[in-house]
């Protein structure tokens, strides 16, 4: 079992920039990949970024050149800087990971609000 705990939401304007952080703990030997969704009100839910072990990585085309995903596996930890943000950035955002047994996992979300 993996349990996943985000930090780092918050109020921005726009513009700004904000850090998320997103740390794995439990019995598990290996999660991967290990990303973030975001979730706006009254749509699905997306991918904004995922990565494998810190080397491959995968951005949503909306936030290319603005956001970048990194890892510390030896902490088990992803990390989400999000620079340049825009308002329709806001969005409850989602950490993700995936176990060996390719069991999915998410965290409980972090609130996101970018104002204009």
């Amino acid at each position: 079992q993996v349990q996943l705990v985000e930090s780092g939401g918050g109020l921005v304007q726009a513009g700004g920039s904000l850090r998320l952080s997103c740390a794995a703990s439990g019995i598990f030997f290996s999660i991967n990949p290990m990303g973030w969704y975001r979730q706006a009100p009254g749509k699905q839910r997306e991918l904004v970024a995922t990565t494998t072990t810190g080397v491959s990585t995968n951005y949503a085309d909306s936030v290319k050149g603005r956001f970048t995903i990194s890892r510390d596996n030896a902490k088990n930890t992803v990390y989400l800087q999000m620079n340049s943000l825009k308002p329709e950035d806001t969005a409850v955002y989602y950490c993700y990971a995936r176990d060996n047994q390719f069991r999915d996992y998410w965290g409980q979300g972090t609130q996101v609000t970018v104002s204009s």
